[in-house]
């Protein structure tokens, strides 16, 4: 099982900078069978939608509306994941959740609020 904690969220005016971060815990094996590390979001009365992804080789991909403004990294030797929002919007505001798989292994963090005002 792997456990994930994510950090970072808070409130910051449009315009602004947040970096988020997601730390894995728990067995290796576990660990070392994840292929892909994402960044979901969801606000209030939406649906949860894809941010952004890395793939264990490194690939990434963009959501549109975040291309050229986030970035998505990864410190493998400390379990961590990133995702740098810069240039941030209103409509940014959301839940963000971290969420790694690969194999039989799905786990999901509990979301760090980011609140973007106008």
């Amino acid at each position: 099982q792997v456990r994930l904690v994510e950090s970072g969220g808070g409130l910051v005016e449009a315009g602004g900078s947040l970096r988020l971060a997601c730390v894995a815990s728990g067995s290796i094996v576990s660990i070392n069978s994840i292929n892909i590390k994402e960044w979901y979001r969801q606000a209030p009365g939406k649906q949860r939608e894809l941010v952004a992804l890395i793939t264990k080789g490194g690939s990434t991909h963009y959501a549109d509306f975040v291309k050229g403004r986030f970035t998505i990294s990864r410190v493998d030797a400390k379990n961590t994941l990133y995702l740098q929002m810069n240039s941030l919007k209103p409509e940014d505001t959301a839940v963000y959740y971290c969420r790694h798989w690969g194999g039989p292994l799905d786990a999901w963090g509990q979301g760090t609020l980011v609140t973007v005002s106008s």
